[in-house]
């Protein structure tokens, strides 16, 4: 096992990420020195059941307490049964489940125990990732950004890119390549857009007892309520210049307001709303992108993809079009952030996350047989 103390040395990380979708345990291994990407590896995948995602949406929004721990105990057990059928690894990066996310206030909560999945596994694990920023005045999200410069290097890009990855929450990362390092000022710029297929999915399960609008099928046959997508964009949020960050639920009244809605007609408006929250994103951009690489479940909503296309000047185009795995990109980052956190290497800065100095966010635990 490559020790973490061995400065720059390149290791085998495996990330896991488990989103706001709260679909499963995605987990991925990535051969980096922390700056580079040296190679890609093997990659997993455990669903949830619906007990267990019934268990995680009652923890949404709690700090502490029963519905908090039971929450824990879910992630706990999903990581470790996912994360040990990988073999040969030096360091994992351990994200958990965010259950609350109050940047300007309380702080933010992800449950998930590190240490105890440290011992369960036998290797080191990189663990509360966002406590940090968010203590020097950072949002503490989005975190993928130091990762997605890694990734515009390895493809060998040369323009201006964005990367925009739809989960839960649209996140994206305006990536410069002429920088050498992603801590540089001006090398990135990174922010929430807005809800994506949270509330989507959510509409689903409460009205068809569907987990998702499967390719985008149900929002295709309905019509876009214009008065409801002004009032969302009125929201103060999208007047905000970045960074700036969401929490899963803060725009849960989104469904109010397609409440009188037909199926397809609610669902296509949501949609439509992911798409809206992107496209005032894209006007912060410093320059306008060559192109928008897409991760992310929304990535295979061919309504949500159209829609975009349509109204941005730049492609659109899914990350597998440059090599790269649009459902492990979070987990592939989590990895990669893990070996920077051993090193002491940033994690964020500034145009990342608004954190006043730049920070190397991350516990990390070591199994006492270490």
């Amino acid at each position: 096992m490559n020790k973490a103390g061995r400065t720059g040395a390149p290791m085998r990380a495996l990330g896991a990420m488990s989103g706001t979708s709260l679909d499963g345990v995605d987990a991925a291994v990535v051969e980096t020195d922390g700056r580079r990407i040296l190679g890609f590896g093997q990659t997993g995948y455990r669903p949830y059941s619906e007990a267990e995602r019934a268990v995680l949406h009652a923890g949404l929004g709690h700090w502490a307490g029963p519905a908090a721990e039971a929450a824990g105990r879910v992630v706990d057990a999903a990581h470790a049964a996912l994360l040990a059928e990988f073999e040969g690894v030096d360091i994992v990066g351990y994200h958990g489940q965010t259950l609350a996310h109050e940047p300007k206030g309380r702080g933010t909560c992800q449950v998930g125990d590190g240490a105890a999945l440290a011992e369960a596994l036998g290797v080191p694990v990189v663990w509360d990732f966002r406590s940090d920023d968010v203590a020097l005045g950072g949002e503490g999200a989005p975190l993928a950004p130091f990762f997605h410069f890694a990734c515009a290097k390895w493809i060998g890009a040369t323009e201006p890119l964005c990367f925009l990855n739809l989960g839960g929450v649209g996140n994206i990362t305006y990536v410069d390549p002429a920088f050498e390092a992603p801590e540089e000022a001006g090398a990135l710029l990174a922010f929430d857009t807005g809800p994506a297929n949270a509330p989507i999915n959510d509409l689903m399960q409460a009205r068809l007892g569907l987990a998702m609008d499967e390719g985008g099928r149900l929002a295709a046959r309905g019509q876009v309520e214009e008065g409801a997508l002004e009032l969302f964009l009125a929201e103060p949020y999208f007047a905000r210049m970045p960074p700036k960050s969401l929490d899963r639920n803060d725009f849960a009244e989104m469904i109010g307001l397609v409440g009188e809605l037909s199926d397809a007609d609610a669902v296509a408006t949501l949609t439509g709303m992911c798409a809206a929250g992107v496209l005032q994103g894209m006007e912060h951009c410093p320059r306008p992108p060559a192109r928008l690489l897409v991760t992310g479940g929304g990535r295979h909503n061919p309504v949500l993809m159209e829609m975009l296309q349509v109204a941005l000047d730049c492609p659109v185009d899914p990350v597998e079009t440059v090599g790269l795995d649009g459902d492990m990109l979070e987990a592939q980052a989590f990895a990669y952030l893990a070996v920077r956190v051993a090193y002491g290497m940033a994690t964020s800065c500034p145009g990342t996350t608004g954190v006043r100095a730049l920070v190397g966010g991350g516990v990390l635990s070591r199994p006492e047989r270490d």
